[in-house]
């Protein structure tokens, strides 16, 4: 059973960092690309960045220079590093993998940027 799991999500102030993983069971995802999105309330969904098997990443224009996606195919996980964190940042984040030809998403985790 193929399972994505979002963690590490949470309250920061502008300025901090937080770090996203995506933990994914069910298959070996070394070889297919890993999503992020984000999904503010009101809003619709919005490419945050990805990457693909041999680590090529492309990024939402919002983020670039501040966020960062990696990938550790021997844990099975993906990564989202976020530095410089602003209150417009702040939204539900997704992760997604695009297997057997079926699109993959996890259960989100809550970023909120505030003072």
């Amino acid at each position: 059973q193929v399972q994505l799991v979002e963690s590490g999500g949470g309250l920061v102030q502008p300025g901090e960092s937080l770090r996203l993983s995506c933990a994914v069971s069910g298959f070996i995802f070394s070889p297919y690309v890993i999503g992020w999105y984000r999904q503010a309330p009101g809003k619709e969904r919005e490419l945050v960045a990805m990457i693909a098997s041999r680590g090529t990443t492309d990024y939402g224009a919002s983020v670039k220079g501040r966020f960062t996606i990696s990938r550790d195919n021997a844990k099975n996980t993906g990564y989202l590093q976020m530095n410089s964190l602003k209150p417009e940042d702040t939204a539900v984040y997704y992760c997604n993998v695009f297997y057997e030809e079926t699109l993959y998403w996890g259960q989100g985790t809550q970023v909120t940027v505030s003072s």
